[in-house]
């Protein structure tokens, strides 16, 4: 029996496992706070009731003491909760005392113990949550046929920029920890048409800001016979999956958050906007902020955008020179530009998308990894994709510990993540 199916037994006598992370005594009763990891629930004893020897179980109990109570599913006289009112108690382990105490503790703290703080209630909503993203993405795609691809985390060569790489001693040679598994991707969709992979990227960026993990988790798709409308298309309709099964599935944890769902709420019913880059800009300089033309977006500027038209944003169409060589580029009124997208989720989000239009000539895209100064012969491989049977083909990775910021509104993006990874944290 766990915490969450107790709705389903009122009035029932059950038996729960978990911990006892709270307690209080008013007199001859006892309320012992009880996690299961399914959920929180009050349970309750009376020493009348319960008799002397469950009783002297109770006063033994200390912060995180493992047990197991049995007792009759009552429901809260007030809240939308279900209580137990107990008649046996079993201890497994006394726990000694627990080093996150009810005071205020600094987040650098936390984190030194991080083991122990997932047992807190906003950690537990947030990964919930970060469950959920990744089944929703999980089971759109299946839904839309394609199929899991899984890349390698050991690569030889770069995908986007090399000085953001961790390099390794692979027996005889070098190696780089995975950025993307977006170039093997474009390779698969050339057997399979539509492929996705998810798992663990690395990037040695040395930032030490609230938006930045070292080791962060990404989803890549990536299409064959796509454009890139269809591409920015399937991205929308695979947010508004993600927000609507949170809002749905884990309404609980959102409490637990206290989070505003209002926008999210628009979010699932309208349509995404859209503006180029050079818009972007001219928007951003006329609402007062500094800004360069063929830079890419800044944090300031995807911020305030994001805030001022609260709903997603595709900003398309950036300069080429800003982007990654894969791209597919135009030229228009003596600007090379990408046909790319990135995805400005509301509510100081940020970009949680990137995506775009492959390359898929040849020679175009040989000469730019020339003009870049990569080896050919380490992209020998991938230019395979583009010799035999070319076509139009677009992709896109989504950054889930971005998105799950984004969803849950925790200040700093080492919270979505169990035991994070950046320029200053490498343990627990």
């Amino acid at each position: 029996m766990t915490i969450a199916e107790l709705k389903n037994y009122l009035g029932k006598e059950v038996t729960i496992q978990g911990w006892m992370y709270n307690k209080r005594s008013s007199g001859k009763i006892a309320f012992l706070q009880i996690r299961d990891g399914s959920g929180f629930l009050q349970a309750i004893v009376e020493q009348e009731k319960a008799g002397e020897i469950n009783w002297e179980k109770v006063e033994k109990l200390t912060i995180e003491s493992s047990v197991i109570i049995k007792g009759t599913v009552t429901k809260h006289p007030k809240k939308e909760e279900y209580e137990i009112q107990v008649s046996e108690v079993e201890i497994l382990n006394i726990a000694p005392e627990y080093p996150i105490s009810k005071k205020e503790h600094g987040p650098e703290f936390l984190f030194d113990n991080r083991d122990l703080y997932l047992r807190s209630k906003t950690p537990w909503a947030v990964l919930r949550i970060r469950n959920q993203v990744f089944l929703s993405i999980t089971n759109f795609f299946a839904e839309q046929g394609f199929i899991r691809f899984d890349t390698p985390i050991l690569q030889p060569t770069s995908c986007e920029d090399t000085t953001q790489l961790f390099d390794l001693k692979y027996y005889d040679t070098m190696m780089y920890l995975s950025q993307s598994g977006q170039l093997y991707s474009e390779a698969g969709i050339m057997g399979f048409g539509k492929v996705y992979d998810f798992g663990p990227v690395f990037r040695a960026e040395k930032s030490k800001t609230r938006h930045h993990l070292s080791e962060l988790w990404m989803m890549d798709a990536e299409m064959a016979f796509f454009d890139q409308k269809m591409n920015m298309d399937l991205q929308e309709r695979m947010v508004k999956r993600i927000v609507k099964d949170v809002l749905r599935k884990c309404k609980v944890e959102l409490e637990i958050l206290e989070r505003d769902t209002t926008i999210l709420q628009n979010i699932v019913e309208k349509s995404f906007l859209h503006m180029t880059h050079k818009q972007a800009k001219e928007e951003c300089k006329t609402d007062g902020l500094e800004t360069e033309f063929l830079a890419d977006m800044s944090t300031e500027e995807e911020i305030h955008l994001g805030n001022k038209h609260k709903l997603p944003i595709f900003i398309e169409d950036y300069p080429f020179e800003v982007k990654a060589f894969y791209m597919k580029k135009y030229e228009k009124d003596g600007v090379v530009y990408a046909k790319n997208s990135d995805l400005i989720a509301p509510e100081e989000g940020r970009e949680i998308i990137g995506g775009s239009q492959r390359e898929d000539s040849y020679e175009v895209i040989l000469e730019e990894i020339k003009k870049r100064g990569y080896p050919k012969d380490d992209y020998e491989w991938y230019l395979n994709t583009r010799k035999y049977g070319s076509v139009i083909h677009s992709g896109f990775g989504i950054g889930l510990e971005r998105t799950i910021r984004w969803l849950t509104r925790v200040h700093h993006i080492r919270e979505t993540i169990p035991f994070p990874r950046t320029l200053t944290r490498s343990k627990p």
